[in-house]
C-alpha cells in the first residue's frame, strides 16, 4: 500500500476508536433511559435514535453542515468558544460518526438493559443498593453481551461509512481523508487494481469484525439455551 493509503488507513482507525469510545459515554445512558422509561417522550427519543437508519447520508450530511457553518447555531457556538468550524476538520468528522453510528450502539445496548429482569434490579435495592449502584454492579455486567455488541458495531460502522463523512469531512489527505473515501478517490481514478485492495480489506475486516462479534456473544446464547433445556 502507498503512504496515502496508510495514512488513510490510521486516520480511520484513529476515527472510529474516537467516535466509538464517545459513542459508549453517551449512547449508554440514553439506552438506560430508553429501556427503563415510561416517559411519553420515549417514543419520540427512540425514533431520534433511529433516524440515521432511515434517511439518507446526504440529507443528515447536509443539515450538519448547516447546523455546523458559519451561520449555524453549532458553528456559531464553536467560534464563540475559540474551536473555528466543524466542518472539513477531524473534529467534524467525530460528531458527525457519532451521530450517524447512534442507533448501532444504542439500540443493541437498550435490547440487552430491557432483557434484565426487574426481579433482579428489585432484589439489589432491597439489599440497599442504590440507582447507581444497581447500575454499574448489576445491570451493566448483565448487559455485557449488548455492550460487546454496540462497541463492535459502532466501531465497524464507523470505519464503513461514506456519505457523511465525505460531506463532513471532504477529501483533505491526511486530515479528513479516510478508507471509503480513498477507495471512491481510486474509482473516480480509474485505479481499479488500488481500489480493490482497499475494497477487499474492508471486506476482510466486515468479516472478521461478525465472526468475532457471534464467536464472543455464542457461549452467553449456548448456556442460557442449555439452562431452559434442563428440568
Amino acid at each position: 500500500m502507498s503512504a496515502d493509503e496508510w495514512m488513510a488507513i490510521r486516520l480511520t482507525a484513529t476515527l472510529a476508536a474516537t467516535a466509538t469510545a464517545l459513542l459508549l459515554l453517551l449512547g449508554t445512558p440514553l439506552a438506560w433511559w430508553l429501556a427503563r422509561s415510561r416517559s411519553v417522550w420515549k417514543p419520540l427519543g427512540s425514533a431520534l435514535v433511529a433516524m440515521p437508519l432511515v434517511l439518507p447520508p446526504t440529507v443528515l450530511g447536509f443539515y450538519l453542515l448547516l447546523l455546523m457553518g458559519p451561520q449555524g447555531a453549532v458553528g456559531q457556538f464553536t467560534q464563540a468558544l475559540g474551536l473555528g468550524r466543524l466542518p472539513f476538520t477531524f473534529g467534524g468528522l467525530v460528531v458527525a460518526s457519532v451521530l450517524v453510528s447512534l442507533p448501532f450502539v444504542v439500540q443493541p445496548l437498550q435490547q440487552a438493559f430491557e432483557a434484565i429482569p426487574e426481579s433482579t434490579l428489585e432484589a439489589a435495592a432491597t439489599l440497599r443498593a442504590g440507582p447507581w449502584d444497581r447500575f454499574f454492579t448489576v445491570a451493566l455486567p448483565l448487559a455485557r453481551p449488548g455492550l460487546v455488541t454496540a462497541t463492535v458495531l459502532g466501531f465497524a460502522h464507523t470505519v464503513g461509512e461514506f456519505g457523511v463523512v465525505l460531506m463532513i469531512g471532504g477529501n483533505i489527505p491526511g486530515a479528513t481523508r479516510v478508507l471509503a473515501v480513498a477507495l471512491y478517490d481510486h474509482v473516480e481514478a480509474s485505479e481499479f487494481a488500488a481500489a480493490h485492495r482497499l475494497a477487499a480489506a474492508m471486506v476482510v475486516f466486515a468479516l472478521l469484525v461478525l465472526v468475532a462479534l457471534y464467536a464472543v456473544n455464542r457461549p452467553a446464547r449456548d448456556g442460557a439455551n442449555g439452562s431452559a433445556a434442563r428440568p
